[in-house]
């Protein structure tokens, strides 16, 4: 039987998670992710442990537990002039952080310089820490898919996600996008999405990214497919953390939050006899 059957939906259907990343990276992103889980077509977000906001989106996480809530694994910290680092003390996990103990910027830097040990006390940290401040995680992932930079690094994924009974996010084109070549799925990891979906920087430049993600709903396969954004408001704060950072930047973000908490996608969603799903639909299936 299929995954469409599994779930209880007619051969060929066509399932889809919109998911959110960078919880807990500000205050906007919070508010964003918020109501466009609310209100909008968001059914899913993650949360990343190390940063600033985390304990307002927990407290939100904790209020909604009909609402998806991963945790988005961290490792590095691509902003100019907004930094954070590991949760573990600076001394266990030294590899992983520049001379004032931020996360490096670059997913080149965690390739070359991270011990694998301390890859794995930090993430470990930060899934417990999660648990700790009472979150029920539906499942995990990567921020800038740095788990790819390495083959131990993603054994240590996977690993993890086997040892907390949660699934990972899995993803051929995203492990090739960050340089990973050495792929292999015969050990039973092999994901249940069909498609990944995530815009680049091409479709913002030319001012396309809505037409991007209304031709992704116009085309969507059957099967489990995921779309993944960035939702946030283009204000002040946004600004001053993504400044000189374009991709993904606070404006490219207005416009995700703009469009998945539309009339428009609701209505696109309507006409390709599209269903959401959430992790915690799919999360027994083998």
């Amino acid at each position: 039987m299929n995954i469409q059957g599994q779930l209880g939906y007619p051969e060929n259907s066509k399932l889809l998670i919109i998911h959110a990343d960078d919880a807990g990276l500000s205050h906007s992103q919070n508010r964003a992710i918020m109501q466009g889980l609310q209100k909008g077509s968001i059914n899913s977000y993650s949360i990343m442990v190390p940063c600033p906001w985390f304990y307002e989106i927990v407290q939100f996480a904790k209020s909604n537990p009909q609402f998806d809530c991963g945790i988005h694994l961290t490792l590095t910290c691509e902003w100019e002039n907004y930094k954070f680092g590991p949760v573990s003390p600076l001394s266990e996990v030294s590899s992983l952080v520049d001379e004032n103990g931020y996360f490096f910027g670059k997913r080149e830097q965690i390739k070359n310089m991270a011990v694998v040990s301390e890859v794995e006390k930090e993430l470990r940290a930060q899934i417990d820490r999660a648990y700790a401040f009472g979150l029920k995680p539906t499942h995990i992932d990567s921020h800038m898919y740095s788990v790819g930079s390495r083959t131990d690094i993603y054994e240590i994924y996977k690993r993890l996600g086997a040892e907390y009974k949660l699934p990972i996010l899995v993803d051929d084109e995203l492990l090739k996008m960050v340089g990973f070549v050495d792929i292999d799925y015969s050990d039973g990891s092999n994901r249940l999405l069909e498609e990944i979906y995530i815009a680049e920087y091409p479709h913002f430049e030319k001012g396309q990214l809505r037409a991007y993600y209304e031709n992704v709903l116009d085309q969507l396969k059957p099967g489990l497919n995921l779309l993944l954004i960035h939702p946030a408001f283009n204000d002040g704060e946004m600004k001053g953390i993504t400044v000189n950072h374009p991709n993904f930047g606070a404006e490219w973000r207005q416009i995700d939050f703009d469009y998945f908490t539309s009339e428009a996608c609701k209505t696109k969603l309507m006409e390709n006899n599209i269903q959401l799903v959430s992790w915690k639909d799919v999360s027994g299936i083998e």
